[in-house]
């Protein structure tokens, strides 16, 4: 039986549970105002990760067509922070 340390057991459990993604999208979560400035994360009201979909919400009508403008920018963000492919599609909703 080989000994794994407690961070490799649980990087090997996220890996096969359906838990890795929500961990990623609060992870995603804590850093927002570091990769999109503090302003655009205080008016962004929500963000999951589903199926390697990020989905943005927010009810600020100008934050939201600013976000569809930077949709390329936010994925390849995300993914070269996990050097990745966490996130294939953003939607702003």
């Amino acid at each position: 039986m080989s000994e794994y340390s407690i961070q490799e057991a649980m990087q090997q459990f996220l890996e096969k549970s359906k838990l890795k993604q929500r961990v990623r999208a609060l992870e995603i979560k804590d850093v927002w105002a570091e990769l999109m400035g503090k302003t655009i994360a205080h008016y962004t009201d929500d963000i999951q990760l589903i199926n390697g979909q990020l989905i943005i919400t927010t009810s600020t009508a100008p934050l939201k067509q600013e976000l569809v403008y930077q949709k390329e920018k936010i994925r390849n963000r995300i993914n070269e922070l996990y050097n990745e492919h966490v996130v294939k599609e953003v939607i702003v909703k």
